[in-house]
């Protein structure tokens, strides 16, 4: 018999307030940390830009940035495509629209990142708590680990913390019990982003 696992915001949540309040950067990690957070911040205006059209927080769309692109603005926030043409990687053939300024020039990091941000529907959030941001993020990304292997938090939210050891998807469907992201997940990030730009977001 076999425990359906659900990925439902309203069954997850108490899970992500306790990941969140429990959570610690390995303090290995935390001058990196300090200095992706300082080259976010340098980018403010480019993220809340897209937060005034769309009404999403600049600094999820930051992290985000640094997940898929690390922060190249040359790169399709959808999975880190070069905005030359149209994505390739999941999600393909993204944005459906031609580039404003034509092919010669590419996508803009900012019709792209619309793109990206809207396909997921965030642009309709009404909740951002930071557990439903998590919860947000981690769909982003996708429901793999917690759907397939349960035993490994998401490295995507939780790389560079106290809640990650090992285990990662290498590409898309191919896992690697022994494999550890070097990223540095999203939950770092924000531990330090929203303590130095003295932003104040529910937990719940």
């Amino acid at each position: 018999m076999t425990t359906e696992i659900s990925v439902r915001l309203r069954d997850l949540k108490p899970e992500y307030q306790r990941l969140w309040s429990t959570c610690e950067i390995k303090p290995e990690k935390l001058n990196l940390v300090q200095d992706i957070v300082t080259q976010i911040s340098s980018y403010r205006r480019r993220y809340r830009a897209i937060q005034r059209q769309i009404n999403v927080p600049w600094y999820f769309i930051a992290v985000i940035h640094n997940m898929e692109s690390s922060l190249k603005f040359t790169r399709h926030l959808h999975n880190g495509d070069s905005l030359k043409k149209r994505t390739v990687n999941t999600p393909p053939g993204r944005p459906l629209a031609e580039p404003i300024n034509g092919w010669e020039s590419g996508y803009t990091w900012e019709e792209s990142a619309i793109d990206a941000l809207t396909l997921k529907d965030f642009d309709k959030v009404k909740d951002w708590s930071l557990a439903a941001q998590l919860w947000q993020l981690e769909r982003f990304n996708g429901f793999g680990y917690r759907m397939y292997h349960p035993e490994v938090f998401s490295p995507y939210l939780w790389s560079a913390t106290n809640h990650y050891t090992q285990g990662k998807y290498k590409s898309d469907g191919k896992w690697d019990a022994d494999e550890v992201s070097t990223q540095i997940g999203v939950v770092a990030l924000l531990k330090i982003l929203l303590k130095v730009e003295n932003i104040e977001v529910p937990l719940a």
